[in-house]
């Protein structure tokens, strides 16, 4: 017997496809992915719910599933739906970025390590290894922490440098709500990890710091971390 939405969920589904998600509301693009966890029901006071408790679209997905889950009408199966959605958008901008394998500049690092920290509400530093023709050979996680804090450790740093034989490597970490300029102990820390590293003969060659679509290079900014 057919659902008295069924006829609103053919609408909006047929709207999506004729036009995407440009015109749609917060709340709708909600309600259309809630279709696919919760059936013959109407979504959009669920949508509506998960807005209010959250403050944002953005402030939904990046909720964690635990906490949706106190939303009244979410399931398990619904919260790992909602939370999937950043960390797939990271994984098909990972993967486009991929063809960008030879950095000429750090507009190609920025733009290679971006998509990296899609989604990711606390801080992450990563560590991206060249070899001698600039070309990336790895780009590993070697920190991560509490919002706007990462347990930092420099021996991780090394042994990851060494473990795919780098010529050079670079830094980068995000400032999860905060913006894309370098704190004094980001400046510090760089001063510290590019003495470390020289001991053993790579070349810290930038520290990047990225906040939601902007990015930062120390080395592009003028910031003299190499004077040790």
């Amino acid at each position: 017997m057919p659902c008295e939405h069924d006829g609103h969920r053919k609408r909006l589904k047929a709207r999506f496809i004729k036009s995407g998600l440009d015109d749609f509301e917060p709340h709708n693009v909600l309600e259309l992915l809630l279709f696919y966890s919760v059936p013959r029901k109407d979504t959009n006071p669920l949508a509506h719910r998960l807005i209010n408790r959250f403050g944002s679209l953005s402030g939904v997905f990046d909720a964690k599933p635990e906490e949706l889950m106190k939303v009244d009408g979410i399931t398990e199966n619904t919260a790992v739906l909602i939370s999937m959605i950043p960390q797939v958008a990271r994984k098909y901008l990972e993967d486009k970025a991929e063809a960008v394998n030879v950095i000429g500049s750090y507009n190609d690092i920025g733009n290679y390590l971006m998509p990296k920290f899609v989604g990711r509400t606390v801080e992450t530093v990563m560590l991206a290894s060249l070899d001698n023709k600039n070309k990336i050979v790895s780009c590993k996680i070697v920190a991560e922490g509490e919002a706007d804090r990462a347990n930092l450790s420099k021996r991780k740093i090394m042994e990851e440098a060494m473990r795919v034989d780098a010529t050079r490597v670079i830094l980068a970490h995000n400032h999860p709500r905060g913006f894309a300029v370098p704190s004094a102990e980001d400046i510090f820390l760089t001063e510290e990890i590019y003495s470390l590293l020289k001991t053993i003969g790579i070349e810290l060659v930038d520290h990047i710091i990225f906040a939601e679509d902007d990015f930062v290079s120390l080395a592009a900014s003028g910031i003299d971390f190499q004077k040790k």
